[in-house]
C-alpha cells in the first residue's frame, strides 16, 4: 500500500514510472554475441539504473563504458570480500591492471551477482581485449591507479579530510577522469574534456560521499568487520567511537555528524555545475547529470535525518523516475539542483536545531549553491526563447499521448489488433500480468493526456 499511497500523493509522477519501466524492458534486450550479452546481464543484475542509463549512449562509447564498469566492479569486489586475507588482497589490487590482459582470468570471491562475475570474469576480459586502444589504455590506466590507491586503504583509517577525500578520489574521483577521456576518446565530446581532471574527480567525490554518507549503517555493520570511512576529523569532534552513532541514544550527535558530512559533500556541487556546462553532446550530458542529481536529492533526503542511522534511506522511485524522464540539458539540471537546495534550505531555517554546529556554513553552502543555479538558467533564458521551449515541450507532450494511446489499443487487443514484431520486446505483456499490463497501460494513457493538457510550460 505504500507505493500506491506514493503515486496518489504524487500522480505527476506515474507518466515517468511508465517511461522508466519500457526503458528498463529495453535495457533487459541483449546483444546478440554471447560475450557482449553476458556483460550487459552482469551490468543489469550489479547496476540496475547504471544499465538503464548507458543504454542511451551510441557505440562504441555504451560497450567501452560498460566494460569499463565491469572491471572495476571486479577490482571493488576484492577489496570489499573482507574473508580475503590482506597479504593475499593488496597484491591483487596491485596487479588486477594486469589480469585484465589475461583471457583466462578469473577469481571466486564476493557473494551473489558479484561472485558470478568473478567466476566468468574471463567474459569480461575478451570483450575488454576487442576495445580499440585508446580504451583499453584508459580503462588500464585507471584500473592501475585506483587498485594502487585502494591497497594504500587497506589497513589505513581515514582520519583527515584531506584523507578522506584522497580516498575518494581513488574509488570514485578516477572513474570520472577515466570517462572523461573515453568521452574524448570517442569523439563525442571535445579533447578538452579530457584534460581537466580536476572538475572530473570532483565528479566523483561528489557521488562517492553521497553514498558513503547514506550507506553508513550498512558499512558499520559490514562483516566480519565493519568498513569504516567517515573522517575522524569530522566525526571525532561528535563522538568517541564512530559505531556509537547508531545507538539511539547517540541521536543528537549522530545527526550533527551527518549534517557535517552533507557540508563537506555539498563544497563539490558548484565543481560539478561547471563541468556540466563544458559537456556538448545530449547523450553523455544525461549520462553523467542523472547520477548527479541524484545525488544532490539524496543529501536533501539524508540532511538532518536520523534514519540514516536505523535503515536505507533512499528517493522514492517516482521521484528517481522524473530525474530520469527530465533531464536532458542545463536547464534541467538547474532546475532539479534548485528543487533540492529548496528542500535543504527549509530543514536549515525550520527543523535543525538552532546549537547544531554546521548549521550556519550548511546554509552558506546552499545559498552560494542556488545563486549559481539560478545566475545559470537566467543566462539560459537570454540565449534560447521561452516560445522554443513551449513547443518542444507540447511536441513531446504530444507525441508520449501517441505512444500512451498505441500501448491501450495492443495492450488490450482492440480489433484484434497484434504488435509489430519490433515492438514486441517493449509493449507485450507478459503472460502472468497481463491485467496488471493493461490497467498499467491506461494509468499511462490518462497520465499522459493530463501531462499535454495540463503541462505548466
Amino acid at each position: 500500500m505504500g507505493r500506491i499511497a506514493e503515486l496518489i500523493s504524487n500522480p505527476g509522477e506515474i507518466l515517468p514510472l511508465a517511461k522508466i519501466y519500457l526503458a528498463s524492458r529495453a535495457a533487459t534486450k541483449l546483444p546478440k554475441d554471447p560475450k557482449l550479452a553476458f556483460c550487459y546481464d552482469m551490468l543489469n543484475k550489479v547496476s540496475r539504473s547504471f544499465a538503464v542509463v548507458i543504454q542511451q549512449l551510441p557505440n562504441p562509447l555504451r560497450d567501452a563504458i560498460c566494460v569499463f564498469y565491469l572491471v572495476l566492479r571486479g577490482l571493488d569486489t576484492v577489496e570489499d570480500d573482507m574473508s580475503i586475507p590482506i597479504n593475499t588482497k593488496v597484491p591483487i589490487l596491485k596487479s588486477f591492471h594486469e589480469k585484465i590482459f589475461q583471457r583466462d582470468f578469473s577469481m571466486d570471491c564476493g557473494t551473489h551477482h558479484y561472485q558470478r562475475l568473478m567466476k566468468e570474469f574471463s567474459i569480461v576480459v575478451d570483450v575488454f581485449l576487442s576495445l580499440d586502444q585508446a580504451s583499453q589504455d584508459v580503462i588500464a590506466d585507471i584500473t592501475k591507479s585506483m587498485g594502487d590507491g585502494m591497497a594504500k586503504f587497506i589497513e589505513k583509517e581515514v582520519v583527515k579530510t584531506s584523507e578522506y577525500d584522497l580516498y575518494c578520489h581513488y574509488v570514485a574521483g578516477l572513474v570520472g577522469i577515466g570517462l572523461s577521456q573515453l568521452f574524448a576518446a570517442s569523439g563525442l565530446e571535445a579533447p578538452e574534456i579530457a584534460k581537466d581532471k580536476v572538475l572530473a574527480n570532483h565528479m566523483g567525490l561528489f557521488l562517492q560521499k553521497t553514498n558513503i554518507i547514506r550507506d553508513y549503517l550498512e558499512d558499520v555493520q559490514e562483516y566480519p568487520e565493519p568498513r569504516m570511512f567517515w573522517p575522524h576529523e569530522i566525526w571525532g569532534k561528535y563522538t568517541a567511537k564512530l559505531e556509537d552513532l547508531k545507538e539511539k541514544r547517540m541521536r543528537t550527535q549522530a545527526v550533527q555528524c551527518l549534517n557535517h558530512m552533507v557540508l563537506d559533500a555539498l563544497q563539490h556541487m558548484p565543481h560539478s555545475i561547471e563541468y556540466m556546462q563544458r559537456l556538448q553532446n545530449t547523450q553523455v550530458f544525461r549520462f553523467c547529470a542523472i547520477p548527479q542529481i541524484m545525488a544532490a536529492g539524496t543529501l536533501a533526503l539524508c540532511y538532518d535525518n536520523g534514519k540514516v542511522f536505523e535503515g536505507p534511506v533512499k528517493l522514492r522511485r517516482g521521484l528517481t523516475a522524473s530525474v530520469f524522464d527530465r533531464c536532458s540539458d542545463m536547464h534541467d539540471l538547474y532546475s532539479w539542483f534548485l528543487a533540492f537546495l529548496d528542500t535543504l534550505e527549509h530543514k536549515v531555517l525550520y527543523d535543525v536545531a538552532g546549537e547544531d554546529p554546521t548549521r550556519e556554513d550548511v546554509l552558506d553552502q546552499v545559498t552560494r549553491n542556488k545563486d549559481a543555479c539560478v545566475s545559470g538558467l537566467q543566462q539560459l533564458e537570454k540565449k534560447t526563447p521561452s516560445g522554443a521551449m513551449t513547443s518542444l515541450g507540447l511536441a513531446c507532450d504530444i507525441a508520449w499521448v501517441l505512444v500512451a494511446g498505441l500501448w491501450v489499443y495492443y495492450a488490450f487487443g482492440i480489433g484484434g489488433a497484434q504488435l509489430p514484431p519490433f515492438l514486441v520486446p517493449l509493449l507485450a505483456p507478459t503472460p502472468h500480468f497481463v491485467v496488471v499490463h493493461q490497467v498499467f497501460s491506461v494509468l499511462f494513457l490518462l497520465m499522459s493526456v493530463h501531462g499535454a493538457v495540463f503541462s505548466d510550460r
